[in-house]
């Protein structure tokens, strides 16, 4: 805490019987000072200065700095960020933990104590990314697909076993409990923290850092924290503050309520779209006004989720009384519930609805106005009204299919024509027995739609015509969406209303239930729903992200085969925050989102080429249609069962001993000592390479010559584009290492679940199947040419070999929006050790160039208004890049210069804080934390 007290902030809280030692805000005042004025945001920033105040890196003048926040300026001033604690998903914590043990031996081999390497920032990790939805539509899916997780991730969980015991104030919340976002928000989070510091109680805000971008879910329980990159979660583990400008902060104002029909999905996909169009990217958004108190805790919690998906740093709500109901709802003791409403008073933190703080941009919504939305077939932010649904998916089909069906005949753009609806039978049933006729799939020959019908017959002799926009995938998936009672007994209801009509799911569907946590199983059996939802095929897969971070599992064998004889653009509809190319499945080609209880009805509609609200959604027992809005529950039934299924002593039994785990977790033997001892055999956990060979002192920066371009990219490549991913194909570069140490292809496992070693993870980074890289036309996938030979075509991977081998630094060309997407820390781990030196776009997400930075990977921009095209760079030339040796002398140049060829511009360097120069001087953050240490 603070060793400087220049405000003389310190003062004391009495709640009940306890007294906290606080730092006050109203302290700070002084001309052009006004505190009471700011947003809550920045509030919880301040607080965070004032107790963390000592004089060198958190000075008062920084803190005068923030008091007097110029709501209109550019971010300019550099702040330090201590948050109060660390959250891990299992796939970017392996490698945390795995650097951690590295970073032990690299400080004793260079004459440090290696037990200064442990959290001094309480640290908690759920493992929720591991689990695959193998099996499927059967009672005994969960237990299966735990038994398969566990037999595939043995070696990754004794190392978190170790992990748990050799690191101080670490926690590992083990697999099968839950979502780490909704795991967070139900019991994690303290929304007001507590530590013992010389004897004192100190009471402070809630704020964390995460290793998942969706860590912004927190934001609904108003605590500030978004998500990192697992390089800047380890360094704020280790007590390093995150250097950070101060933000703009968009002010959101809210007013009125939802419409009937309109679930919590709709309005986050309408505030997603709107704030993309707005443009959030790098800010705080904060939500205020009257119809704050409207919107229930689990949809603030659902609009934090979604915050990467529209840009912002943050998408916070402020405290109130919503946000202590359901903290006594969730089985939080009365003490701490009394602690956060005393603090939030006694601070201004507590949400006044006719307050209007200052904010530096302004937008506003009426509730009233959302209307039934999904978002696809590619980008969450593509928001399309269900009543367009239809006509959406078939003018994006075009993009989809071959080139001979480009133009699907019959659709007029401007006049918003459609197709009529298909009257040919979809399915019939098993030895050829006619099936009820399904007014939904296959579209007729003359109807003009791009059609390439494949007859599909399934082992139970079920028998049908698969296509274009069939939905394959319909997954109630993703703590955005499973945290939300309302939309989760609304699908249960839907579902009932579905199979006491006698509907079915279509047999090309592969349905799955995976929640956020067991309370959901919980209230789903208190209510008798479950019987339902298993009827249709929407049996318990498990308690993790699954399909959401493309953990779906294979299609149904006979469908997936249909899919690739035709070449068939079909769907997924899944509840979660995540639609990108290649995520979801590499045989689905379109993603749709929506809510828990459109995902059941496309399920039993069977397609993305149908109207939800003009075409039936089935048959009934009686041969009659049945609508969607036949069976849609009401508000008052959800409202109904919701308040008779839940209650605390439910989050209080489920999560009473939650660290403990299953037989299945505390059998496992357990490694023991300070430093771990590396099974060399091992292709699951290996040391990692980034302190290999390093000095106590860092090398002087160097300018960069002689460089060939690795990849030449379009607009808006995702994290997803270029991290490790999903399976590991067993003739990719990972594939081929694999089968040489002797793993099986069944043992394959996804790249996610190797992510702790980094010899699978460089063979898979940029080798998405949907990345496309100008520099080899005509290929998709992790594909380049060797400019400095042949020009032949090989992979990112083995091209990197050869130039390194050469002793050829490599370059990166990319367009707008480069990096946006999840904080995946191998997206910049993987970019560095494949030689890239400095990467050139036009616009960057802010984990991501972050994170480039914290692997020692020069971030540059091209000057405003060009591109790479407009330059006329082919991606052939061969690049130097000077200037960047003024950082030997402690500044930051604005500008490099940049030849290529006959072609030369000023760049722009996007190293935006003296802290992100010093790591960039050190290599990356690592070594700079290492040497800090020592």
């Amino acid at each position: 805490m603070a060793s400087v007290n220049s405000f003389n902030a310190k003062d004391t809280l009495q709640v009940g019987d306890e007294a906290y030692e606080i730092y006050r805000l109203d302290a700070v005042s002084g001309e052009g000072l006004d505190v009471a004025s700011l947003p809550y945001s920045l509030k919880v920033l301040l607080e965070n200065l004032l107790r963390t105040e000592d004089g060198a890196n958190i000075t008062a003048d920084d803190i005068k700095a923030l008091a007097g926040w110029d709501a209109d300026a550019d971010p300019s001033k550099e702040i330090q960020f201590t948050p109060a604690r660390v959250i891990m998903q299992d796939f970017t914590g392996v490698p945390c933990v795995v650097d951690l043990a590295t970073m032990r031996e690299a400080m004793a081999d260079l004459g440090g104590d290696a037990g200064k390497i442990n959290p001094l920032a309480p640290a908690e990790m759920v493992i929720d990314h591991s689990v695959i939805a193998d099996v499927f539509g059967t009672p005994g899916a969960f237990e299966r697909n735990v038994e398969i997780e566990y037999e595939r991730n043995r070696e990754r969980y004794q190392f978190l076993r170790w992990g748990q015991t050799a690191f101080d104030d670490f926690k590992v919340v083990p697999p099968g409990t839950g979502i780490v976002h909704q795991v967070n928000i139900e019991h994690l989070a303290r929304v007001t923290f507590t530590r013992e510091v010389d004897g004192e109680t100190v009471a402070y805000p809630d704020t964390c850092v995460g290793t998942d971008s969706h860590t912004t879910m927190v934001n609904g329980l108003g605590v500030v924290g978004w998500g990192v990159g697992g390089i800047e979660a380890e360094a704020a583990m280790l007590g390093q503050p995150v250097s950070m400008l101060i933000p703009r902060v968009v002010g959101f104002k809210l007013s009125g309520e939802l419409p009937e029909g309109a679930t919590a999905t709709d309005l986050v996909l309408t505030i997603t779209e709107m704030l993309r169009q707005h443009g959030a990217v790098g800010k705080f958004v904060e939500f205020y006004g009257s119809g704050v108190s409207a919107v229930p805790l689990a949809n603030r919690a659902t609009i934090g989720n979604m915050s990467p998906e529209y840009g912002s740093t943050i998408a916070v709500f402020p405290i109130d009384e919503e946000t202590t109901t359901y903290l006594r709802l969730t089985g939080r003791s009365e003490e701490q519930i009394a602690l956060v409403e005393a603090y939030a008073k006694e601070q201004g933190l507590w949400h006044d609805p006719e307050a209007e703080p200052r904010y530096s941009e302004y937008l506003e919504l009426d509730l009233s106005t959302v209307v039934p939305s999904i978002a696809g077939p590619k980008r969450p932010q593509d928001r399309i009204a269900l009543t367009d649904a239809k006509l959406s998916f078939r003018a994006s089909l075009a993009d989809y299919v071959d080139a001979d069906m480009v133009e699907p005949a019959g659709y007029d753009e401007a006049s918003e024509e459609s197709f009529p609806a298909s009257d040919a039978p979809a399915y019939h049933g098993a030895n050829g027995a006619p099936a009820p006729t399904n007014h939904l799939t296959t579209a007729p020959a003359d109807s003009g739609r791009p059609s390439n019908p494949q007859t599909v017959t399934l082992e139970d002799g079920t028998t049908f015509d698969l296509d274009h926009g069939a939905v394959t995938i319909a997954a109630i998936t993703s703590c955005t969406n499973t945290s939300n009672p309302s939309v989760m007994i609304g699908a249960a209801l839907l579902a009932k209303n579905a199979v006491e009509k006698g509907l079915t799911r279509k047999p090309w569907v592969k349905t799955t239930l995976a929640p956020g946590s067991k309370v959901v199983s919980d209230y789903y059996e208190r209510s008798g729903l479950t019987p339902y939802l298993d009827k249709l095929g929407f049996n318990l897969v498990g308690y993790g992200c699954t399909t959401c971070i493309g953990n779906s599992g294979p299609l149904i064998p006979e469908v997936s085969q249909g899919v690739n004889d035709g070449d068939l653009a079909v769907t997924s509809v899944l509840s979660g925050n995540r639609n990108f190319e290649g995520r979801i499945n590499p045989d689905v080609k379109m993603n749709y989102l929506a809510s828990p209880p459109l995902v059941v009805a496309y399920a039993l509609a069977g397609t993305m080429d149908t109207d939800l609200f003009e075409d039936p959604i089935g048959v009934d027992t009686d041969g009659n249609d049945v609508y969607l809005r036949d069976i849609w529950p009401s508000p008052a039934e959800v409202e109904e069962v919701v308040s008779g299924a839940m209650s605390a002593d439910t989050f209080k039994s489920e999560y009473a001993d939650v660290f403990a785990g299953d037989d299945r977790w505390r059998s496992l033997p357990t490694p023991e000592g300070d430093v771990f001892a590396w099974d060399t055999d091992s292709t699951y956990v290996r040391k990692a390479p980034y302190f290999d060979g390093m000095a106590l002192e860092p090398s002087p920066v160097t300018d960069i010559a002689g460089a060939r371009v690795l990849l030449k990219l379009g607009d808006s490549v995702t994290t997803d584009h270029i991290s490790p991913a999903g399976a590991i194909k067993k003739d990719s570069p990972a594939g081929k290492y694999l089968a040489e140490h002797g793993v099986a292809q069944r043992d394959f496992n996804s790249y996610g679940s190797r992510r702790g070693n980094h010899e699978v993870m460089i063979r898979g980074t940029f080798a998405n199947i949907r990345l496309r890289n100008q520099l080899a036309p005509g290929t998709e996938g992790g594909f380049t040419r060797r400019l400095d030979t042949d020009g032949e075509v090989t992979t990112v991977f083995e091209a990197s070999e050869s130039y390194q081998d050469a002793g050829i630094p490599l370059v990166v060309l990319a367009g707008k929006e480069y990096g946006s997407g999840s904080s995946r820390d191998w997206a910049a781990k993987g970019t560095a050790l494949l030689g890239v030196k400095a990467v050139i776009a036009e616009s960057y997400e802010r984990i991501h160039r972050s994170n480039l930075i914290g692997m020692g990977v020069l971030p540059l921009q091209f000057p405003d208004g060009e591109s790479a095209d407009s330059l006329g760079l082919s991606g052939e030339e061969t690049f130097e890049i000077t200037g960047v040796t003024a950082l030997n002398d402690g500044e930051t140049p604005r500008t490099v210069k940049v030849k290529a060829d006959d072609v030369e511009f000023d760049a722009v360097v996007r190293i935006d804080t003296p802290g992100e120069a010093s790591y960039y001087r050190n290599g990356g953050i690592m070594p700079y934390v290492l040497r800090s240490l020592l």
